[in-house]
């Protein structure tokens, strides 16, 4: 796993032990280099809770636990690596509904989500109706 991969699974770890800063944990993943399933309509999603949620994973070991998981025959070969920052600031808005960021959904830990709020996405794509928020990954 690269290094820039590395410290944004360290800072996941951190906050789901109850002792990571959320700003930092939002910093790393703006700056990591994400997996993102494809597919011929574009890029793996799944909604629930009233938002689409994009799903990127870490490394290709965890890409590789959600594909077995998600159809044991049916493997996810295609993927494309962008930018966190990208992620949340141009293709989240672009989808033109409340839409976060799921990252590694398929892990023992559980998923660490990035909502569609103030911080994380742009102001004008937050469903917080721009209300200052501390920022920071929602786990499940």
């Amino acid at each position: 796993m690269g290094q820039p991969r590395a410290m944004l699974a360290q800072r996941i770890s951190e906050q789901r032990a109850g002792i990571g800063d959320p700003r930092a944990l939002v910093g790393e993943m703006r700056r990591t280099v994400l997996l993102v399933p494809s597919t011929d309509a574009g890029l793996w999603s799944a909604r629930s809770g009233g938002v689409r949620w994009v799903c990127a994973f870490t490394d290709e070991t965890a890409l590789a636990h959600f594909a077995v998981r998600r159809a044991p025959g049916d493997r996810l070969t295609d993927y494309v690596a962008l930018l966190g920052a990208r992620i949340v600031d141009e293709i989240l808005p672009a989808l033109d509904e409340p839409a976060g960021l799921a990252v590694d959904i398929a892990s023992e830990g559980g998923a660490m989500f990035f909502p569609p709020v103030t911080g994380i996405v742009p102001e004008s794509a937050a469903v917080d109706s721009g209300a200052a928020v501390a920022g920071g990954g929602y786990e499940r």
